[in-house]
């Protein structure tokens, strides 16, 4: 399988998402999108796949591209993941393809996970349990994650506060307490070789993500979806110390732009033998992208 030419990458950013198709079709309906973008303070923008590529070549990075199936929850329908699949592998220099299914899919979504893997070159799961609506120690989903443990293949995991809703009356009934980490503690346990990586500070339960990452060595964490500069400190510390070698650069893209990411970052008094690891290292080896 070709991908990047992990040696002359500047960085992995794992946590990028494709929000409108080739055929001009977005991830989500204008309001969640809007109410995501008024939350980062940010103008909506909506890159296409060759787009997103274009703008992390120009940086020497590789991203991990993914949407959000969220079409049970919310009606809006999703993105092809077969079509992102595809429009990545045309970037292969740059470009990591993600897949993203709704666990509720049950059985259908088990059979769609291997074929995205072995037809399709999918290289992982994007989840959004409060978005998808659905907790994820949840035995009725155990299956699928035994179908990604069995293809060898990570799970991203979305966790602590969202954009998504952020502002709108009631959320639209977007439920945070899906995305308590604690929930992927018995995920992890359970599933010893499925390598999670738990998405975002994980605010309000920050302390609780560092537990986890620290006690399950499947476990990772990627710092997206916050401006680093705004990170907590006990987060900062961990990064530094116990969890250095489990804590992964993610922007958010678009929402958030790896530039203003790394400016942040940048200032962050992170020691000099940590960063690269963060950058890109910790990403290599949670990804499984020397196989």
């Amino acid at each position: 399988m070709t991908g990047p030419d992990l040696d002359a990458l500047a960085a992995i950013d794992v946590h990028v998402h494709v929000e409108q198709d080739l055929h001009g079709h977005l991830s989500m309906d204008d309001e969640l999108l809007d109410a995501a973008a008024a939350y980062f303070k940010g103008d909506p923008h909506h890159p296409t796949v060759p787009q997103i590529a274009e703008d992390y070549r120009a940086r020497d990075m590789a991203a991990v591209v993914f949407t959000v199936d969220s079409e049970l929850a919310t009606g809006h329908p999703t993105l092809s993941n077969e079509e992102i699949a595809a429009a990545a592998a045309e970037h292969p220099d740059v470009l990591i393809p993600f897949a993203s299914i709704d666990p509720h899919r049950g059985t259908a979504g088990v059979r769609a996970a291997r074929r995205l893997v072995q037809e399709h070159g999918v290289r992982g799961f994007k989840f959004h349990p409060s978005i998808q609506a659905f907790e994820p120690n949840d035995r009725r989903h155990y299956p699928f994650y035994a179908e990604l443990e069995s293809l060898g293949v990570p799970a991203l995991f979305h966790t602590g506060q969202t954009g998504i809703g952020s502002g709108l009356p009631g959320g639209r009934g977007i439920k945070l307490r899906y995305s308590d980490p604690m929930l992927l503690d018995d995920v992890a346990a359970d599933f010893p070789d499925l390598t999670i990586v738990m998405a975002h500070p994980s605010v309000p339960w920050q302390d609780a993500a560092i537990a986890v990452a620290q006690h399950k060595a499947n476990v990772y964490i990627d710092l997206s979806g916050w401006s680093p500069k705004y990170f907590p400190p006990q987060l900062v510390r961990a990064t530094n110390t116990l969890l250095k070698e489990k804590v992964l650069f993610g922007s958010d893209y678009p929402l958030i732009r790896p530039e203003r990411w790394i400016r942040d970052f940048e200032a962050l008094e992170i020691r000099d033998e940590v960063r690269p690891l963060v950058m890109k290292e910790n990403a290599i080896r949670a990804l499984g992208l020397r196989r």
